[in-house]
């Protein structure tokens, strides 16, 4: 379908539109990668391809490290694609519309997998800079709450007993999310073993430096390279990244978008959709191991 669609749309372009033979070898070129790329993911109609579908294609362009011009010309080839579809009646609304609401180009910071993660959480020793480091790492992948979020909190924003962290966000709006046992337990050996060793003045940072001052951006970006290193992740990790695998993990888990983006702190649910390329594959894998009618039986008529 996918073949017969393009070459329609390539004829359409040189007979009805005149334009050059080179440019449509650039259309060709880059609506076939699109075109393997769904079809690796299960596509094989262009006319089921969903605005999800679209993130996905997107998410494997960034993840090559694609300039934004770049990304931005293969878009405007396929929306152009889309519109001819739209034209010729095939669908009723072109998909790529919605993604002017796309505001980000660039590649989003390295998504981290579960058995990444655990690794990275288990680097930190337990000695006092460890217990006051695994309870920061612990603390961002447990809230995906942003590096300024965390380095900004003061004793009293997070509840120990209740559970939850008070964070301030973009905006300075409020938000409050909950706190997992895990990170709760590494906060509480912090608190009592490492914290009270670390000041050497008063200071409502609640986390702090050797110096017994607030920790800055700098510090913990250190902090968090040497473990990853220590982990033996290769990706390139940011303090951005356990915010991107907190969201990324709840939407493999099932979480639904609105959740997502309550605990992120966006004030736009657009935002929040970036992440649903990165979840689409395995939303597409459960969905073909667990429906019963996902596809054909091998003793189907028998």
């Amino acid at each position: 379908m996918w073949d017969k669609g393009i070459a329609e749309y390539l004829d359409y372009l040189l007979i009805e539109r005149g334009m050059a033979k080179n440019t449509i070898v650039s259309y060709e070129r880059d609506l076939n990668q699109f075109a393997e790329i769904l079809k690796e993911a299960g596509i094989v109609d262009p006319i089921k391809v969903s605005l999800d579908d679209l993130y996905l294609y997107l998410a494997v362009l960034w993840r090559k490290k694609m300039v934004s011009t770049t990304i931005a010309r293969k878009i405007a080839c396929i929306r152009g694609f889309y519109e001819y579809y739209r034209l010729e009646g095939k669908i009723k609304v072109n998909p790529t519309k919605k993604l002017d609401t796309i505001k980000r180009k660039q590649a989003l910071p390295e998504v981290l997998n579960e058995f990444e993660v655990d690794k990275l959480l288990a680097a930190p020793e337990g000695d006092v800079l460890g217990l006051r480091d695994k309870a920061m790492l612990e603390l961002l992948y447990a809230t995906g709450m942003r590096i300024s979020e965390l380095l900004n909190l003061n004793i009293g924003d997070i509840e120990l007993e209740a559970g939850y962290v008070r964070t301030k966000g973009k905006g300075d709006k409020e938000r409050i999310v909950p706190l997992g046992e895990v990170a709760n337990e590494a906060i509480k050996k912090y608190l009592s073993a490492s914290r009270p060793r670390l000041l050497k003045r008063p200071t409502d940072a609640y986390f702090v430096n050797a110096r017994g001052g607030r920790l800055s951006r700098q510090g913990f970006w250190k902090i968090l390279k040497s473990y990853a290193s220590k982990a033996g992740i290769t990706k390139d990790v940011s303090p951005h990244s356990l915010r991107h695998s907190f969201a990324t993990h709840l939407l493999q888990n099932g979480a639904d978008l609105r959740t997502v983006q309550e605990l992120l702190g966006h004030a736009d649910i657009a935002t929040t959709q970036i992440y649903t390329h990165l979840s689409q594959s395995r939303i597409r894998q459960v969905y073909n191991q667990t429906h019963p009618r996902s596809q054909r039986k091998n003793n189907e008529g028998n």
